[in-house]
């Protein structure tokens, strides 16, 4: 199988992520419980570990602002659902995945909250947009960092400031940048930071993370209520961080897995990770714009992109019929369709198309394996193009 759907979640895992989940399942996956077994307190070590490693390596201020989640679906709604309170006003944009847009719309068509969608141009946010749709009560903007659908890396160091200034929660959703695209949080004033742990940083499916800043303290509510590994005598949720935003037993072989994940990509850096994946995708750029039939969607910038990329696909094919082909006769995994982010196909006009075809390699992937999936292509539109 040649795998370039890395957008959706990282194939193959590193070699240290396997044996971390092996040796963890095999000898450690207990319940994590402070006051427990030795079995316990080890599993409770690895909760531990995994959020000194995302401290570290997101310069965070403390490993207890990270909340371990199931995904970053979750994480994402556990902050905007923490963080919004009836009658605000919340910026976001076209660009987002479904886990932002589908709760802030609910919550705006239960009429609780006003909502102000910022348009991309190719792709791309600016600041002055953002800057220009908040209002005194803009309590939240929620964007995306990279665009799942085109790859677009946002100017969130250039946004953060001025939502900071204008006395709103600034909320980034590193689904497709984290482990790719450095993120300085002491830098860059980011209040809570959401993304999954099975992308770019290359743990298994079923875990997630979200940091919260200092400015969240005695605001965030929170949203999932139940057992937590230290404090049993409380009635409500504990208060402390991380116990308030967590519930119940936790993922810890997941954890296992994903501090595996975030060491490999800590010894490699982003910047060589996501210089590895562009590299690839301009290929893929070279042979659309010498194709005269196939275009990419948004605007290719090498410096501002991760690693996903969207075709348009020429007529009279869709982008599921090339999906279905290049699974089945050559053993290609891509993502068609509409990317669970309705609002820029809209934007692109590939929405009644059916969407587009998306490409995403990896780390692993080789010039060899994307030169097979244009070959690919060219030979399922030979005959109609």
């Amino acid at each position: 199988m040649i795998y370039l759907d890395n957008a959706a979640t990282s194939f193959p895992k590193p070699e240290p992520v396997y044996l971390a989940l092996d040796e963890f399942a095999r000898t450690s996956l207990a319940n994590p419980g402070r006051s427990g077994h030795k079995m316990a307190l080890t599993a409770e070590g690895k909760l531990d570990e995994v959020r000194h490693k995302l401290n570290q390596f997101f310069k965070g201020e403390k490993p207890d602002r990270w909340i371990l989640t199931l995904n970053g679906t979750d994480a994402l709604n556990v902050a905007i659902k923490g963080i919004v309170r009836s009658g605000d006003h919340v910026v976001t944009t076209d660009l987002e995945h479904n886990s932002v847009s589908r709760p802030l719309r609910a919550m705006e068509k239960a009429g609780a909250i006003t909502l102000t969608r910022v348009r991309s141009e190719e792709g791309y946010v600016t600041p002055a947009d953002i800057e220009a749709a908040m209002t005194d009560k803009t309590t939240l903007v929620a964007m995306t960092h990279a665009s799942n659908v085109v790859g677009s890396v946002q100017p969130i160091e250039a946004v953060a400031p001025l939502v900071r200034q204008a006395g709103a929660f600034f909320l980034v959703d590193a689904a497709q940048s984290a482990g790719v695209v450095p993120i300085d949080l002491k830098t860059t004033p980011i209040d809570m930071l959401a993304f999954p742990g099975h992308k770019g940083l290359f743990g298994p499916t079923g875990t997630g993370a979200l940091y919260v800043g200092p400015r969240t303290d005695g605001r965030l509510l929170p949203w999932r209520e139940g057992g937590t590994g230290g404090d049993s005598s409380s009635e409500t949720q504990p208060i402390e961080l991380p116990h308030l935003l967590e519930g119940g037993t936790p993922n810890v072989l997941g954890a296992a897995g994903l501090a595996a994940g975030i060491t490999w990509v800590a010894e490699r850096g982003p910047d060589a990770l996501r210089r590895h994946e562009v590299e690839l995708l301009q290929r893929v750029v070279d042979w659309a714009e010498r194709s005269g039939s196939w275009r990419i969607a948004g605007r290719w910038d090498p410096e501002a992109h991760a690693g996903a990329l969207s075709l348009f696909v020429p007529e009279p094919f869709s982008p599921q019929d090339l999906g279905a082909a290049l699974d089945s006769a050559f053993d290609i995994a891509v993502r068609p369709g509409l990317h669970c982010a309705p609002h820029i196909h809209k934007n692109l006009g590939s929405f009644s198309l059916g969407g587009l075809l998306r490409v995403s390699p990896g780390p692993f992937t080789t010039s060899d394996e994307i030169d097979r999936f244009l070959e690919a292509l060219t030979e399922i539109t030979a005959d109609a193009l």
